[in-house]
């Protein structure tokens, strides 16, 4: 998988008004979502974007919306192809302004920063459970996960493919071996984003 990361305050200046650090607004959102999506289009394959808020200014709720709500929706539905997004270095108000966007559209997002990572945004329960559990160990298969949490293959799956489309982990097909595995199809190794 490849990886990069945007560090936002190195964006051209004609993206950020007068060299502002501000994340303000609707219309200079849309100019940072489409520069970010111009990335997202250029590469091809499974792909994880960083963006690195470090040395950023304020972020309003109608930036939040435009940009991240809406790249997150997209990348919900397949838009973007195999791409996944990690926010970094976050501070609470920007992180709070975030969450209140996607927890309206019932969307979330995984962020990264000097206190470890963390989901902001809407995800339930059992989703969040599952998702510490292939954050703990990296990377974890369908047979893991039931075994350890003593659930049925079915639930287990249907988890793991959740975190999934919601781009919170990254699914790789395990290779087969041996005769023993070839009648059970394909099987799938879920993996967290920041490894």
């Amino acid at each position: 998988m490849e990886k990069r990361t945007l560090t936002l305050r190195k964006l051209p200046h004609t993206l950020l008004k007068n060299g502002s650090r501000e994340m303000t607004g609707r219309a200079r959102g849309v100019r940072i979502r489409e520069a970010i999506e111009k990335v997202l289009g250029e590469e091809k394959g499974v792909l994880r974007v960083v963006l690195d808020f470090s040395g950023m200014g304020p972020i309003d709720f109608s930036w939040a919306d435009e940009v991240v709500a809406k790249m997150i929706s997209r990348l919900w539905s397949g838009e973007y192809g195999e791409k996944f997004l990690v926010l970094k270095n976050l501070n609470p108000s920007q992180a709070e302004n975030i969450s209140v966007a996607l927890e309206r559209k019932k969307l979330a997002v995984l962020t990264t920063g000097a206190d470890g990572w963390q989901i902001i945004g809407s995800l339930n329960n059992y989703l969040s459970h599952t998702l510490n559990q292939v954050m703990k160990k990296r990377q974890l298969t369908l047979r893991e996960l039931s075994e350890e949490e003593g659930i049925e293959m079915n639930t287990g799956g249907t988890r793991l493919l959740n975190l999934y489309k919601k781009r919170l982990v990254v699914r790789m097909e395990r290779p087969m071996v041996g005769k023993e595995e070839s009648h059970r199809g394909r099987q799938y190794i879920y993996q967290s984003l920041l490894s």
